[in-house]
């Protein structure tokens, strides 16, 4: 029965609209066929307390319930409490980058009403990124593979960011986070007399009256910024001689030390040192340097394959 549902496609028009939202390869198709969706079955995403499950009793395709099924899974874990850890917390999430897409969907989990804003309108981000398995384990457990059958299969374990991102926003939307693209945070209006905390923001006013985050009256209010350092990363590309040395040089990346510490290891062993040793000739601190063909030591006399620059 299931397999002849799967060749001759759905007939309900909700469930074509799932299927596209699912298949979609666009933020602007996404939030799309999200939308469409929505309408068909009758539902206000805005309703972020019951949303999730009115989709799930209201949506009832064989292949939405593979997801609700993964998503169920991970929202019974006893660290949500079902859902009453944050019932009383409204979320702004700025950025809808990886990151910030995750964290919009761990919030929602533990059942905070969450708002989203993107100041982009695409996701065009096509730099790959190595997946720690870790990471692999939380995204599978999202129901990556249903969005994206290719998803680490194999031994595949990367992904473009872009794709993340497409990942991450159809998860976070079917959870209840409230999206806006085409959105830019500029600023926050303290506190004065009985009003709220307001955003700046570079659309109409009306349109964006949900972001006031009404606090106590207060004086003025503390906060913390945390920023990483930038890096700057400088690639030295030497002519390949096709020599049989040439051929035996293993590729080692800039972060290999992180993930292949076996091998680090026993260079360490062998050599009685790490390879990010530094300062460079250049004069900049904290480089990667790849080895001598012959005998994997630190190159000298110009031997140096590539060196990279990162903050100390």
């Amino acid at each position: 029965e299931e397999k002849r549902k799967y060749h001759q496609g759905p007939v309900n028009p909700s469930h074509a609209t799932f299927d596209l939202f699912v298949q979609a390869q666009t933020c602007k198709d996404v939030k799309h066929h999200f939308t469409q969706l929505c309408r068909q079955l009758e539902i206000d995403p805005k309703d972020f307390g019951s949303f999730y499950a009115k989709l799930k009793e209201r949506l009832n395709y064989w292949k939405a319930k593979a997801l609700w099924t993964k998503l169920d899974k991970r929202a019974s874990h006893e660290d949500y409490q079902q859902g009453k850890v944050c019932t009383k917390n409204k979320c702004l999430v700025l950025g809808a980058g990886p990151c910030g897409l995750r964290v919009a969907i761990e919030l929602s989990l533990l059942g905070a009403q969450v708002v989203l804003l993107e100041k982009r309108e695409t996701f065009s981000r096509n730099n790959v990124l190595h997946l720690w398995p870790y990471t692999i384990y939380d995204l599978r457990e999202l129901g990556a593979k249903k969005f994206y059958g290719k998803f680490c299969s194999g031994s595949l374990d990367h992904i473009s960011i872009r794709q993340l991102q497409l990942i991450l926003l159809k998860v976070a939307l079917l959870l209840g986070v409230e999206v806006h693209t085409g959105v830019e945070f500029q600023g926050l209006i303290e506190p004065s007399g009985e009003n709220g905390i307001s955003l700046f923001q570079n659309v109409a006013f009306h349109q964006l009256s949900f972001l006031f985050f009404f606090l106590p009256k207060l004086s003025g209010f503390k906060h913390k910024e945390l920023r990483g350092k930038l890096a700057i990363g400088i690639t030295a590309n030497f002519i390949n001689r096709h020599t049989a040395a040439e051929t035996q040089v293993e590729e080692i990346s800039g972060v290999a030390r992180i993930y292949n510490q076996k091998f680090f290891q026993e260079l360490l062993n062998e050599t009685g040192r790490h390879p990010s040793a530094g300062p460079c000739k250049c004069g900049l601190r904290g480089f990667v340097q790849l080895f001598c063909s012959e005998s994997r030591r630190p190159a000298g006399c110009g031997d140096v394959r590539l060196h990279l620059h990162a903050p100390c």
